[in-house]
């Protein structure tokens, strides 16, 4: 059972709905794939039935949770899904975990009352409840904190147009403790008994320290052997707290010294807007469909073949003046600077922000493609 919506539905996705007439819920996005495409698309009652009736549910975006809430009577799922949607709440569940995180939740009204001089730097701001890094600041002194808060309300309003309040939430923000470490994100489901199946686990580079966007994650055979079972570990300790089961999770965290801490969690989807995608370009499957089929990976047979690569993909921040609608860009010059890619999603810049999805492979003891996924001043391709 799965829940197709804005902002985006990659063809990766399409193409496995034609091929295995997964149910669809009824939506303004379902109508369009299925203008084009032979999908099982379900009326309300009919998708609510089913999905009441025991059938695994997965979303591909946070704009559904409203739904979700109004006609799914497992108060399981609607209680998950509350429950790792706030960051907030999340940190008190998980407090005896972290006794040395510090965090405040403000309301956005508030947050310019905020006595920077009481706050502890570096530190994180972002909303309580959030989606796709939007309103993500690193905070390392007061100029900073002005921009951050500036930025806020220049923004809020964009933000809100492009994201639901389900999945952006209005309330307020949270001011935590800046992480050290790597950063990791991971795709992973609950089975039945609530034990967690680890499906990817991606390492998130920045540019530098003030860096938050999305610009590359990397996975392959020596990530997964070196972290996935901490993280499987990992996250049967988080569902002690939670009591998760059948159900789908994407989370953010930072490692340092062996000890994981999230960032976030995001309740009953994969790896935003197309990103969850990377593992079917990697290993051949997709991580939904081992979630609706309760599968678990078996990678040793899944990395034959993919030793000695790397595999990247990113969300590619639109330059200002392409975003603007005051310049045009060279995609074509931009990714040509790409070897091994798989699979390039453009966006429309100016509705999104965005260039797009990319993905691709590279050798792991060749890094310079990589980097000028991370560094490169996309400008420089603006006309």
């Amino acid at each position: 059972m799965m829940i197709v919506d804005e902002p985006f539905a990659a063809p990766e996705l399409i193409e496995y709905l034609v091929r295995t007439q997964e149910p669809v819920l009824v939506n303004d996005m379902a109508r369009k794939i299925a203008a084009h495409h032979n999908i099982n698309v379900l009326e309300s009652r009919q998708f609510a039935e089913q999905v009441n009736a025991g059938g695994r549910l997965i979303c591909t975006s946070e704009n559904t949770f409203s739904w979700i809430a109004e006609n799914i009577e497992d108060e399981g799922i609607a209680k998950t899904v509350a429950t790792f949607k706030d960051k907030a709440l999340m940190r008190k569940l998980l407090a005896s975990m972290y006794p040395q995180l510090e965090y405040r939740d403000v309301s956005t009204s508030q947050l310019a009352s905020v006595d920077f001089d009481e706050l502890k730097t570096p530190f994180v701001l972002k909303p309580a409840v959030g989606y796709c890094s939007v309103g993500v600041y690193v905070v390392q002194n007061r100029a900073q904190w002005d921009a951050a808060l500036a930025d806020i309300q220049q923004n809020l309003a964009v933000w809100r147009s492009r994201y639901t309040e389900s999945a952006l939430g209005e309330g307020s923000f949270i001011i935590e403790s800046y992480l050290g470490g790597t950063e990791y994100a991971v795709d992973a489901y609950f089975d039945e008994s609530g034990k967690a199946v680890v499906l990817d686990v991606l390492r998130h580079e920045f540019a530098n320290a003030a860096d938050t966007t999305d610009r590359l994650y990397i996975t392959g055979a020596s990530v997964i052997r070196q972290h996935g079972a901490a993280f499987e570990a990992w996250l049967n300790e988080v569902n002690e707290y939670v009591d998760a089961k059948n159900f789908p999770v994407h989370v953010e965290t930072r490692m340092e010294n062996g000890v994981i801490t999230p960032i976030e969690f995001n309740p009953l989807r994969f790896a935003g807007i197309c990103g969850t995608e990377i593992a079917y370009h990697v290993y051949g499957f997709h991580t939904y469909d081992y979630y609706l089929q309760n599968i678990r990976p078996n990678w040793e047979n899944l990395f034959t073949g993919r030793e000695g690569k790397l595999y990247c993909m990113g969300y590619i921040p639109a330059p200002e003046q392409l975003a603007a609608g005051k310049a045009s860009f060279d995609y074509d010059a931009f990714l040509a600077h790409f070897g091994g890619l798989q699979a390039f999603h453009k966006f429309d810049a100016q509705a999104t922000g965005a260039l797009g999805f990319i993905f691709m492979e590279t050798e792991e003891a060749e890094g310079t493609e990589r980097a000028f996924l991370r560094d490169a001043d996309l400008s420089q391709f603006c006309y």
